[in-house]
């Protein structure tokens, strides 16, 4: 399978780094995300970790892109905070990104090998949720 890179927006990694610098704090919030929307405007969140498994910087941030108005995101990126940078989606975000969004663009890597691939390039052979709903008759 060979993966599809696209063009790697600095600006959205930039903007989740802002926020990873300036507002994770302590052990609750450890990572930042930032997307783009297709409207172009770039919508910001940390996680909110707990015990109990809180919600990841990823997901905290569709909610509040929806709070927003922005239905439809473009690229994603997540930053850990004490300059830790890019940190890939784990499972459960992939996933849950796939199903909001399956054109979605991610930023992976590490410093020079920072590169932007589809939702579905990190989830090949994935299962998709809306595929298998039944239809309302």
């Amino acid at each position: 399978m060979t993966m599809q890179t696209h063009s790697v927006d600095h600006e959205l990694i930039q903007a989740a780094a802002d926020v990873a610098r300036t507002r994770c704090r302590g052990d609750n919030h450890t990572m930042a995300a930032a997307a783009r929307a297709r409207d172009g405007r770039i919508v910001t969140a940390v996680n909110a970790y707990h015990f109990t498994g809180g919600p990841c910087a990823e997901l905290v941030l569709i909610g509040t892109a929806a709070a927003q108005g922005a239905y439809e995101l473009d690229t994603i990126v997540a930053v850990g905070d004490r300059d830790r940078g890019v940190v890939p989606p784990c499972g459960r975000c992939r996933q849950v990104l796939l199903d909001y969004f399956p054109a979605l663009k991610v930023i992976v890597g590490e410093n020079e090998r920072i590169r932007t691939v589809r939702i579905t390039d990190l989830l090949p052979e994935s299962y998709v949720w809306a595929d298998h709903q039944l239809e309302a008759e």
